[in-house]
This record gives C-alpha cells, sequence and structure tokens, in this order.
C-alpha cells in the first residue's frame, strides 16, 4: 500500500521529472483487462480495486472555456493542464488513489505530460465521452453524427495511454420513469464506442454507464444496460450513491440490499461517485464496508466525490493558484483508506459464473431492448443530402428547426418523416434518424415534395420560403449503395458502418484525423451532480511502472 511518505516526496520527484524539458516521454503501466465482474492487473492477474477521487474543476462551466473548436465550450479539461496535475498528484497520491474521474476532455488537447505523471503515481484515468454541450439529452435524445463525433475523438485521444482504464458512455440520462427512453440512445452509443476501438485495433477498453441512485428506476437500468449481446452491452457499471450519511450503516446505508442486487451482474460494478456530505465533516465511515468482506466480493472499491471544494462543499482540498490546503474530509478519507486491505482473487483462479440480466419490460420501462438507434454514419447522410432537390432555406437557422419539423411532419400523413423517426419506445428508427437537423429536415421535405405532383409540386418547396430547391446529383459509387439500403422512405437497415469521425488527438496517443467541430447536440442531459487484491496489494503491490524517463529507469511501486 502506498503511503503518505511516497505521496509527498517519490511521488512529487516523478511529477517533475515529467514535466521537466521539452518532449514528454511516454511512461506506461500494467493495463487493466476485465474478467467476468472484476477488474484484474493484465499481467500477474492481480484483482484491482478502485481508490478513486472526481477530478474537474468547473465542470459545469461558465468561466472556464475548453480550448476545442466549439467558442461555447464551456468546461477546463483537467488533463490538458500539467502545471495542475504536477500540482495535485502529490495529494491524491497521499490518498493512496489509484483511479480518477474526468468529466470532460477536450480531444485537441495535449494530454501526455498528465497521462504520463498519472501513469508513473501508478493512477488510472475513466473518462466521460461527452461534455457540457455535446452530450444525450434526456428530454430529446438523439444519438447523432455529431455526439459520435466528439465520442471518437476522445477515444482517439485516450486509447494510446495505457493507463486509461475505461470510459463512460453517459452519466445519469435517464432519472426518472418517464425519461428511460432516452437510455436506448445511451446504449446505441455504448455500442458504437465498442465497434469503434475495436475498428481502430486500439486494445481493449472497457464503455460503461454511471447512474444515479434512483429506487424507482435502478434495478431496470442495470438489468437493461447488461442484458442483450456483449457487443452493445456495458462493460462495466458506475453507480453513483450516496446513500451513507455520517455514521452510517451496512444496513442503515441500504448497502447491503445493493450488494445483494449486483450479486449476479456479469460485468464490474463499482461506485463512480459517493460520499455524502449531509453531515460535515465527512467521516467516510462507509470506506471500511466498500472495502470489507461484505462487499469486495460483488464491488471493484469507488470513486469519491471529489477532489476540489467548491460551492458544493464535496472537496477534499482547497486551491488557490499553486496552493493546496487539505480539508478535514482529505484526513478522514486517509485515516479511513489507511485501515482497509480489500482482499480479492487472481484472475487465473477465477471462472466467472454470473450471465447477463434480461432485458426490463413493463409500463414502468419505456426503453424497448431492440433494435438499438442506428450508428451514426456522416457519409451516408451527406451523401442522401446531395440527392435531395428539396431542402431547408440558407435563411432557416438551427434554432428555428425545431418549429420547421412540426410544420413538415404534421402535413399530409406524415409518412415523409418515417425515414427520421427516432422512437426508442416503439423501437422506430429510420436510417436518416441520426442524420444532423439540417439533413432530416432536408430528406423530410423533400419525401413531401416528391410526393406532390403538378402544380402542386412547383409549390411544395417553399414554406413560406423556408424551403427551396436544388440541383439533385445521383448517388455512384459507395453513395449509390449506402442510400440504396437505407431505401427511397429511409426505413431500410444500413449495415455499412463508418470508418470513424475522430478528431486528431494533440498527444502522443494519436488517432484518426479529422474535426471534432460538428454540430452541437442540446446538452440538457449532461449531468455531472451530487445528490440533494489479494495479500492486502491495492494499486501497486505488482504493479510494475515503466518510466522512460532519463534518471527514472524502471520503478516499482
Amino acid at each position: 500500500m502506498l503511503t503518505s511518505g511516497f505521496g509527498a516526496a517519490a511521488a512529487a520527484v516523478i511529477a517533475s521529472t515529467l514535466f521537466a524539458g521539452g518532449a514528454v516521454a511516454q511512461t506506461t503501466v500494467d493495463p487493466i483487462v476485465i474478467k467476468g465482474s472484476k477488474f484484474f492487473y493484465k499481467t500477474n492477474g492481480t484483482q484491482f480495486f478502485m481508490r478513486g477521487v472526481a477530478y474537474q474543476q468547473d465542470y459545469t462551466g461558465g468561466g472556464s472555456m475548453g480550448t476545442g473548436n466549439s467558442s461555447t465550450t464551456q468546461y477546463s479539461d483537467p488533463l490538458a493542464d500539467k502545471s495542475a496535475c504536477s500540482r495535485d498528484i502529490p495529494y491524491m497520491t497521499r490518498l493512496s488513489t489509484n483511479t480518477i474521474r474526468v468529466y470532460a476532455l477536450d480531444p485537441t488537447a495535449n494530454h501526455d505530460a498528465c497521462m504520463n505523471a498519472l501513469a508513473a503515481a501508478g493512477i488510472y484515468v475513466v473518462a466521460d465521452l461527452s461534455e457540457p454541450l455535446q452530450s444525450i439529452n434526456r428530454d430529446a435524445p438523439e444519438w447523432n453524427e455529431a455526439l459520435y463525433t466528439r465520442y471518437t475523438a476522445v477515444v482517439d485521444a485516450m486509447a494510446g495511454y495505457s493507463n486509461t482504464l475505461g470510459f463512460f458512455a453517459g452519466n445519469e440520462v435517464s432519472n426518472a420513469p418517464n425519461n428511460t427512453d432516452a437510455s436506448a440512445f445511451v446504449k446505441a452509443a455504448v455500442r458504437d464506442t465498442k465497434a469503434y476501438i475495436k475498428q481502430k485495433n486500439y486494445r481493449t477498453i472497457g464503455v460503461g454507464y454511471a447512474t444515479n441512485d434512483d429506487a424507482d428506476i435502478r434495478v431496470n437500468m442495470a438489468d437493461y444496460f447488461n442484458c442483450g449481446d456483449a457487443a452493445s452491452s456495458i462493460d462495466f457499471w458506475g453507480y453513483n450513491i450516496y446513500s451513507w450519511c455520517g455514521d452510517s450503516s451496512f444496513h442503515d446505508s441500504g448497502y447491503d440490499v445493493r450488494t445483494k442486487e449486483f450479486s449476479t451482474y456479469s460485468v464490474p460494478v463499482f461506485f463512480a461517485e459517493y460520499g455524502c456530505n449531509q453531515v460535515q465533516p465527512r467521516p467516510f465511515t462507509e470506506v471500511g464496508a466498500l472495502f470489507g468482506s461484505e462487499m469486495t466480493g460483488v464491488w471493484s472499491g469507488g470513486i469519491v466525490y471529489m477532489y476540489f471544494q467548491e460551492a458544493n462543499n464535496y472537496g477534499l482540498v482547497s486551491v488557490s493558484g499553486n496552493t493546496v490546503s487539505t480539508l478535514t474530509d482529505f484526513d478522514n478519507l486517509s485515516s479511513q483508506l489507511a485501515k482497509v486491505t480489500p482482499t480479492g482473487v487472481n484472475s487465473a483462479s477465477y471462472s466467472p459464473t454470473n450471465s447477463a440480466a434480461a432485458c426490463p419490460t413493463g409500463s414502468d420501462w419505456a426503453a424497448k431492448s431492440s433494435p438499438l438507434p442506428p450508428t451514426p454514419n456522416a457519409e451516408l447522410c451527406s451523401c442522401m443530402y446531395q440527392t435531395l432537390s428539396c431542402v431547408p432555406a440558407p435563411s432557416v437557422s438551427d434554432t428555428e428547426y425545431g418549429h420547421f419539423f412540426g410544420v413538415v411532419c404534421g402535413t399530409g400523413d406524415g409518412s415523409q418523416c418515417d425515414g427520421i423517426a427516432h422512437n426508442a419506445t416503439t423501437g422506430d428508427f429510420g436510417a436518416y434518424g441520426m442524420c444532423s437537423a439540417k439533413e432530416q429536415l432536408g430528406f423530410a421535405l423533400n419525401a413531401y415534395y416528391n410526393a406532390q405532383s403538378g402544380s402542386n409540386q412547383a409549390s411544395a418547396c417553399n414554406f413560406g420560403g423556408s424551403a427551396t430547391t436544388q440541383a439533385a446529383t445521383s448517388a455512384s459509387g459507395s453513395c449509390s449503395s449506402l442510400v440504396a439500403e437505407a431505401g427511397t422512405a429511409g426505413t431500410g437497415v444500413v449495415t455499412s458502418q463508418p470508418t470513424g469521425t475522430g478528431a486528431a488527438s494533440g498527444g502522443s496517443s494519436g488517432g484518426a484525423s479529422g474535426s471534432a467541430g460538428a454540430a452541437s447536440s442540446s446538452a440538457g442531459a449532461f449531468s455531472i451532480s451530487a445528490p440533494g487484491s489479494s495479500s492486502g496489494m491495492w494499486q501497486a503491490g505488482s504493479l510494475v511502472v515503466v518510466a522512460m524517463v532519463s534518471g527514472m529507469g524502471m520503478i516499482l511501486l
């Protein structure tokens, strides 16, 4: 187990060495792999338990602007700030941290310095794929081109680092029975992100989901994301849970019930956020339970919310410039973590027996289990749009699209909008339901236009000046086959997959070239909020960190 002495000395040396000079050499750790419902170090098979901290300052935006292509992006990428990482990593190691969770990353930024410094300290990263202005909106859910571009860009930026543990495809998107249909779009995002990782020949990196602790939907949520074929289901499940407040107990907190519920779950489960602050300072007595014998057979540890002290009073430290002051919560957490030594199994002697859950059904669950929304395919959408004769006029702004859809789809029998349908409750998904709003509107306008004849057609592409004709281009080559799969009505199933639209990474991890500047999706569902190993070896008892930095050689933590 790492000690405070390590955190204050060795980690600081590692960080300062990594940040010195120009180019940053790559630092590697033993990747974390998944087998059954547990995490393991890949090389020696020691079970991995997360001792994590949420790490992102001012993540709700307002004052900090990202460095990405969108001028309205409101978040600050914590892994692109090497001075902050250098400042904070020694304090993380004092808590024996082996995992951090970050909620929004700029895929065009360089993350080498921070990721290498974290790796040198034996710290892994779980990264959310969305950001405040590009996330799946629970009130009007979509899985579209822009989001696919965003998600794959983050994968490209992070896949090359050996301490990238996994990705979250969503965080608390469905949070009540009346918006569970949104989960279908998140599950489609899980499916397509997993497929993209495989397509790009990256090492296997898990994709999961982080849920809130809502009594009305928590069982159905867990079952839905776990059910069905492995290619579409989550690789791990994160639980944002704040039911243990003050000096509670395994029983009074409901931890006993939650542990029983997940005892048969087929993938790893962990607390994606925990640390109720109804009692302050927080005593963190739940740590003993989470890493004790009653829970370690089911749970893989957890991530404390959070590192920075902000208005919500969940911080472990107070930061002012380059100065870090530890709070009582920090000391209490450190004390509790020092008392526990979770015991796990070795992967070689572990034979998983749990199987995937049955998909939920009934009136209290709105998302149909199959089919899921189609995979976003920018090439298909572009090919389709070029074949249209009637399209939105240039004068129509994005903010007017919502009303325009209502007018167009409410005209005639409405069949012109079948090709852009995305109804997760009925399972009706048009081939173009994942295209941009402009492309979807163009398809609907053109379908209505083509359904008219004679003098009616001449005036059908007008809509008070909101629509206009263009010179259509016949689909050819790959475009021809794509559009043919979609069909004239747009209701066919397109089996051709996109080749990837991720943005180029600013770091050494590489990735596909391109731009992440696609139109953003509504962010109404972007929610990052706290609620109103064997032999006692934790992260590093058997972890070898290979630091390819002059003078460091191989460090055994």
